[in-house]
């Protein structure tokens, strides 16, 4: 399931810099590559653990 990230991630910026290359650009195409770039870069900080997790697992007694 983590490669299909990489290959959402790759696909999208494949596609935007198709759509910018272009003389005549194709906002659409260009919109479409980002978005599939932005799904697969979510897709992976959703795994990555916060910082702060840990911070909340202790309760401080006094």
């Amino acid at each position: 399931m983590k490669y299909l990230n990489y290959i959402l991630i790759v696909l999208g910026s494949i596609v935007a810099i198709y759509a910018k290359t272009g003389t005549e650009q194709n906002e659409y195409i260009l919109i479409g590559g980002i978005v599939v770039l932005m799904i697969g870069v979510y897709r992976i900080s959703k795994t990555i653990p916060s910082k702060n997790d840990d911070d909340n697992d202790f309760i401080k007694e006094d």
